[in-house]
C-alpha cells in the first residue's frame, strides 16, 4: 500500500532526470574517475530505466543489466527498445521464464533492436526462474539462477567497464 503510489509517480522522464542527477552527484565526488564509464542495473520496472539512462547519457553509461525487467519492448512510441540505437553500453537482459511465457515476443524485439544497432547484448531466458528470482529476500528467490545472473553481470562489467 505504501510502495505502489511512489512507483506510480515515476515515469520515463523522471527515471532519466533522476538518473542524470545520480550520475552528476557521483561525478562530483573526488573518488570517481570520470574517464571511466558507469554500470547500471535494474530489477522489474527499473530494468527499463537502465536502458533509458544508457540512451540519455551514452558518454557515461558503459554497461547495463536488467533482471526480470518489464516493459523493455512494447508497441508504445516510448518503448525502451527503440532507444537502443542511442546506446553505447553493453547489456545483459536476464528474463524470468515466467515473464517470457507472458510475452515471448519481447526477447525477439530486443534481440533485433540490439543487433540492428550493433550494440552488444546478452539476452537470455532463465529456465525455471520466476519473476523476482534474483533478490535473496524474494519469495521466489532461486539461488542457482541468481548466482548465474550475477556472474554474467560481473563479466559484462569487467568487459565493458575495464
Amino acid at each position: 500500500e505504501m510502495l505502489m503510489p511512489h512507483a506510480q509517480s515515476l515515469s520515463p522522464e523522471t527515471c532519466v532526470t533522476d538518473g542524470r542527477a545520480y550520475v552528476d552527484f557521483l561525478d562530483a565526488q573526488d573518488s570517481v574517475d570520470t574517464s571511466r564509464k558507469i554500470g547500471t542495473t535494474g530489477y522489474c520496472m527499473t530494468g527499463s530505466y537502465t536502458m533509458r539512462l544508457a540512451a540519455a547519457i551514452p558518454e557515461r553509461i558503459g554497461a547495463g543489466g536488467s533482471f526480470h525487467g518489464g516493459g523493455l519492448a512494447t508497441d508504445k512510441d516510448d518503448s525502451p527498445h527503440l532507444l537502443v540505437p542511442k546506446m553505447a553500453a553493453g547489456f545483459l537482459i536476464a528474463i524470468a521464464e515466467s515473464d517470457d511465457s507472458r510475452n515471448p515476443e519481447e526477447k525477439v524485439l530486443l534481440r533485433k533492436a540490439f543487433d540492428d544497432a550493433g550494440v552488444t547484448a546478452e539476452i537470455e531466458v532463465y529456465k525455471g526462474a520466476q519473476h523476482g528470482w534474483c533478490p535473496p529476500d524474494s519469495a521466489v528467490y532461486d539461488p542457482q539462477q541468481a548466482d548465474r545472473a550475477w556472474e554474467r553481470l560481473l563479466a559484462l562489467f569487467e568487459r565493458e567497464l575495464a
